[in-house]
């Protein structure tokens, strides 16, 4: 615990203007981001007695161990200097508002040609309308049903609508008459992009006027007798007003609006959005928040505004913003709302009348969504809790594991080796700091090799960055070799990939892949990096000889504060190093549940990883490596010859036939397949036959699979 008068800025050194403050932690890590309309009085508030400080301003303080901050001219820049900040760094201490699922939206595609209406989740693209959000998709659906009959605007995907261009002949729904069918020429471009336009105008809200011209063109069909189109006018209207009815109105005046209420306790906050178009409720979405930081109402609301604004522009923000709250000042968050919108926004508290009735409403779904969180989380915390409690007193840990990495290794009969590594904090997966590995250092089948190679590239990542952050400055004993001997001259030895008793050696560019669900980089002004947290416990995929690999790997680096441990699949015992026999827990154990879970999903991340390299493998040709030669030659070729082996042995004259292949191409080819050996025959497992070196088809992978670790 660090004291906050060691970093504190002398005398003078704040400036009296507003700006962005950021505190770090020894690492180096910004841990929480506020902003000031004074920096020098806001920063002198969290210099003051401890005694007289929030409890939670006191753990923030005491845990960080530097303040710095920027001087900016306005509040208004402060506020989103702040935003992109708490984004970028995400910081542990700052209110960080938890959605608790993906909400869907009606999007209409109006950046393409034939504007497609479809549901549509994450991010938002540039071009396409959104509407929403709303609670389940299949609301969507059912209104966009109805409104098809009025508004048939494309909704199939890109691959439909090419294929019923090719054959001339329109999908479902073109033949009854819920698409225009603008794939086969029904209507122009043009007037497909008007009746997209149409639709948005309707959804928007303008409703009442698009009716009563519906009701005036369906009464001059009946004045002039043409009973069949006033008819369908008439069941226009009535899916219009069905559509509408799934909407109830509940503000008069057709109001714009976006109500959000706040339910909170000493240690939670719930907050809760209504969005009004139209004077109806569009859609509903909700959120939920520690509170890391001593956070009043209006600074829940601020943050709450931030969050939900912040990547909007133009119509999502709306005219009316109604809040419980006002954020203190308000002034420069209603400026920000405003230039976000490009038009004047009002953020008030409802005092009377309808606005204040729906308020009540919106505070009350936060109050239930707050009990309904804290009835889930109370039971998953108090596992999760006993679960590490268990493993802790198992393991005779000091403490309980709150990081917990899993590592396992997985091939198929030697090839393709490949190792993951799964992070779990708290009891949760936290897929961000999942890492990858090939292995390097030697060719075939060895787990326990494979295993110490991997855990020696981990830590010495990690000894790495505790050496770039200052931590850790001793010179080590028995560093590798001035000459860089060993592989790739980076002093590893060949047999284990890590040098005996060495400190932290550079690691190779390449020897870690970061998991493609979304990897942090590694960043040196403060970002999370991605091996400088440490574990308090390892858990190996396997039994004694992996654990014990995995020990002697942390020995020769030096680490000695990190448990290690292995699950073996057979019995699930649990083995520890140096122990002739198991822990084995018992089988309603949370404790080993939790390790179960672990490494199963080590496991998972491990073979997902192994197929992708095998398939890619598996997949390619000794055409790839030829230069010039694109996609679409390429499979000209093989349809022509049938296979790789037959282009081998064809001449230049032949290969010159293909259609669009010249001749100094089919030269290149010539001369790439004549230097390129032609492997061993393929064999298909399941039926024994011998596949052309053209690629394995389906069956063969899906025979391998059966004998893949």
């Amino acid at each position: 615990m660090a004291d906050p008068s060691s970093y504190r800025p002398k005398p003078g050194q704040i400036p009296d203007s507003p700006g962005v403050y950021k505190f770090r932690d020894e690492h180096g890590r910004v841990i929480y981001v506020g902003k000031a309309k004074s920096l020098r009085q806001r920063l002198a508030n969290y210099f003051q007695d401890l005694a007289g400080l929030h409890p939670r301003t006191r753990t923030m303080v005491t845990t960080a161990a530097a303040v710095e901050w920027t001087v900016v001219s306005t509040e208004v820049e402060a506020l989103q200097l702040e935003y992109s900040w708490i984004k970028e760094f995400d910081p542990r201490f700052n209110v960080k508002y938890r959605d608790d699922k993906s909400y869907p939206y009606l999007a209409v595609t109006l950046n393409e040609e034939f504007p497609r209406v479809q549901v549509m989740r994450g991010a938002k693209k540039k071009g396409v309308r959104y509407f929403g959000p709303y609670g389940h998709a299949w609301a969507i659906r059912e209104t966009v049903d109805l409104m098809l009959r009025v508004f048939p605007v494309r909704t199939c995907s890109a691959g439909v609508f090419k294929r019923s261009a090719q054959i001339g002949r329109p999908c479902l729904l073109g033949y009854i008459g819920k698409c225009s069918a603008p794939c086969v020429g029904r209507v122009s471009a043009e007037e497909h992009h008007e009746l997209a336009e149409e639709f948005c105008d309707f959804m928007a809200g303008r409703t009442g006027a698009y009716i009563r011209r519906l009701e005036r063109r369906m009464q001059e069909a009946a004045e002039e007798m043409e009973y069949e189109r006033a008819a369908r006018l008439r069941d226009d209207i009535g899916a219009l007003k069905r559509a509408m009815e799934k909407s109830a109105v509940v503000l008069a005046d057709a109001t714009d609006a976006d109500l959000i209420a706040v339910a909170e306790d000493e240690l939670e906050a719930a907050v809760q959005i209504f969005h009004v178009r139209g004077g109806r409720v569009r859609g509903q979405r909700g959120w939920v928040t520690d509170k890391v930081e001593a956070v009043t109402t209006s600074g829940l609301v601020e943050h709450a505004l931030q969050q939900l604004y912040g990547e909007e522009r133009g119509d999502a923000v709306p005219k009316e913003v109604l809040v419980p709250a006002l954020p203190e000042p308000v002034e420069p968050i209603a400026q920000w709302l405003s230039e976000r919108r490009g038009s004047q926004v009002s953020l008030r508290i409802p005092q009377r009348g309808d606005k204040k009735d729906l308020m009540a409403t919106v505070g009350r779904n936060a109050q239930q969504a707050l009990a309904l969180h804290k009835t889930k989380r109370a039971s998953d915390l108090t596992t999760r809790s006993r679960a590490l409690e268990e493993i802790a007193e198992a393991l005779g840990l000091d403490a309980v594991p709150l990081r917990i990495e899993c590592f396992d290794i997985s091939h198929l009969q030697g090839d393709d080796v490949v190792a993951s590594m799964v992070v779990f904090e708290d009891g949760l997966a936290r897929k961000s700091e999942y890492r990858r590995f090939q292995i390097k250092t030697f060719q075939g089948q060895d787990d326990v090799r494979s295993m110490h190679e991997v855990i020696g590239r981990r830590f010495k990542r990690y000894l790495q960055e505790k050496q770039k952050s200052g931590e850790w400055t001793e010179e080590p004993a028995g560093n590798a070799p001035a000459d860089g001997t060993g592989v790739n001259g980076s002093g590893v030895t060949p047999d284990t990939g890590v040098t005996p008793g060495s400190g932290p050696v550079t690691a190779l560019a390449d020897d870690l892949e970061p998991d493609p669900l979304g990897g942090r980089t590694t960043d040196e002004d403060g970002r999370p990096k991605r091996f400088a947290y440490p574990p308090q416990l390892v858990v190996v995929d396997g039994g004694a000889p992996q654990v014990a690999a995995a020990r002697r790997a942390l020995d020769e680096l030096g680490i000695d504060d990190v448990a290690v441990c292995g699950l073996a699949k057979r019995l699930e015992e649990v083995w520890l190093p140096e122990d002739d026999d198991p822990v084995v827990l018992p089988r309603s154990s949370e404790g080993l549940y939790l390790l179960q879970r672990v490494r199963d999903e080590a496991h998972r991340f491990a073979i997902t990883y192994q197929r992708s390299k095998r398939t890619k493998r598996l997949k390619s040709s000794p055409l790839d490596a030829v230069a010039g030669l694109g996609d679409t030659r390429r499979q000209a070729l093989l349809k022509h010859f049938g296979s790789v082996k037959k282009l081998r042995a064809a001449t230049v004259d032949e290969i010159c036939e293909v259609p669009g292949v010249g001749r100094k191409t089919a030269e290149t080819v010539a001369a790439a397949l004549a230097g390129a050996a032609p492997s061993a025959p393929a064999v298909n497992t399941a039926t024994g036959e011998i596949i052309e070196d053209d690629g394995a088809p389906p069956a063969a992978l899906s025979a391998e699979r059966g004998q893949e670790r």
